[in-house]
């Protein structure tokens, strides 16, 4: 063998060892922690299998249901109880990923975990370079009968992604983000989640997703993800003090459970603000989010809040149909106590139709805000979409995780929401964007 040629054996060997030494372990309702892990012995929890795995390993998870018990709790410290701790970090180029395997479906049922005095967590990453793939995590108790929450998965770490996720049917927050930076949460569904335990029943600290970053934690976002049927919020980015984005993302019927009954809060998107803190405690700068590309329906309250925020955030090609005020932008002086209509917003190409109030605490004067169904308003009926059925909007998702094509809200041939959209950056078809978050 020629010197070059073993020169490019030897770099070739370099470039594919990461993956050559990336091991393979395997976790089935069937399983048992002492076995090896492998396919034909495959391991009961994964909390066994995070134990095992390593930077560029991979944990597939078999289809079934795991029945949950107080035995698998995995950590107990302070009001908290976990039952699958995920602090096992992979590396850069080499994250540890949990995924289902092939296209069976792992559901972790939490409905038997019912520790008193406690908050319950089925799964709690504090790990960093994690990918979470496919799992579905059921039934998740509150047991306090004070203030408090549950959580089905909370992300404490850095750099991972949560992918294909489901978190219904259960009493906990769907996922539940508060430090870390640079998560993606992707194509993720929160639904039919309720506390009716604690306080007065009425789960307002159930929201599909959470996200509050403190100073520091950055380049969070949420993308593809949908909540429907959760007791307070859709989405609530409640006191971060680092900007989120949230993109191509649905809510519906916040507040409000399957037989309409009025429970929390019931916005869709809340987009900061910082409750009762005092303004002392305020970061500075404040953040802005970014809502972009975003659809809000039927939510009992706001379609898209702002939630008292004291700064402005970027609400760009969203649509919102049948939400108690489509788009609220209410604000706050510094002072974290006076309200007045918010100020500071980027406001373009959003499309409200079918609401009590189309768009409430609006100052046009104090804002960027142009290309909208709403200032001034348009003219538009029911004539202007090619559907208004909503039973569109929960269908099943498409096969590689997307949500489900619909034609709801789209704008029918000749309507002037086609083009009449400002550039902000984001992909259109034509000569000038369409209003609204369907592009057409």
């Amino acid at each position: 063998m020629k010197k070059y040629e073993l020169l490019f054996f030897f770099l070739l060997t370099l470039a594919t060892r990461p993956a050559l030494l990336a091991a393979e372990f395997y976790v089935a309702p069937n399983g048992d922690d002492s076995n090896s892990g492998s396919i034909e012995q495959p391991f009961a929890t994964v909390q066994q299998a995070q134990n095992a795995a390593s930077p560029g390993d991979t944990v597939f998870i078999r289809g079934g249901t795991y029945r949950m018990t107080e035995e698998q709790i995995a950590r107990r410290k302070g009001i908290f109880a976990v039952i699958t701790f995920l602090d096992n970090s992979g590396e850069a180029g080499r994250p540890i990923a949990y995924r289902a395997y092939q296209n069976e479906k792992p559901v972790f049922d939490c409905s038997a975990v019912k520790p008193e005095g406690v908050r319950i967590d089925a799964f709690h990453i504090t790990g960093s370079w994690l990918h979470l793939i496919g799992l579905e995590v059921v039934g998740v108790q509150v047991t306090m009968k004070g203030h408090t929450q549950s959580i089905c998965f909370e992300n404490d770490g850095s750099h991972n992604i949560y992918e294909r996720l489901s978190m219904h049917d259960g009493q906990a927050i769907g996922i539940y983000s508060v430090r870390g930076s640079g998560n993606l949460f992707l194509n993720c569904d929160a639904w039919n989640n309720w506390d009716y335990t604690s306080e007065d029943g009425k789960g307002s600290n159930v929201d599909g997703f959470g996200c509050h970053p403190p100073k520091g934690s950055v380049g969070n976002v949420f993308r593809g993800c949908r909540a429907w049927f959760n007791s307070d919020d859709g989405y609530d980015c409640l006191g971060a003090a680092e900007s989120v984005t949230l993109e191509n993302c649905w809510a519906l019927y916040s507040g409000l459970n399957a037989a309409g009954k009025k429970l929390g809060d019931g916005n869709g998107f809340k987009a900061g603000g910082y409750g009762a803190r005092d303004a002392s405690g305020l970061p500075s700068p404040i953040p802005r989010h970014v809502v972009r590309n975003c659809l809000a329906v039927g939510n009992r309250s706001s379609g898209f809040y702002a939630n008292h925020h004291p700064g402005g955030c970027d609400w760009f090609n969203n649509s919102a149909f049948r939400n108690g005020s489509n788009f609220n932008f209410l604000g706050r002086l510094m002072d974290n106590v006076t309200d007045v209509p918010g100020s500071g917003h980027r406001i373009r190409n959003d499309l409200s139709y079918r609401s009590r109030a189309l768009v409430s605490k609006f100052d046009p004067a104090k804002n960027e805000a142009d290309h909208n169904s709403f200032a001034p308003e348009m003219k538009l009926t029911d004539g202007d979409f090619v559907s208004l059925d909503e039973k569109q909007l929960i269908a099943p998702r498409q096969s590689n995780g997307d949500l489900p094509v619909i034609i709801f809200l789209h704008p029918s041939a000749g309507s002037a929401l086609i083009g009449g959209g400002a550039n902000v950056g984001l992909p259109f078809r034509g000569v000038a964007p369409t209003i609204g978050a369907f592009e057409r």
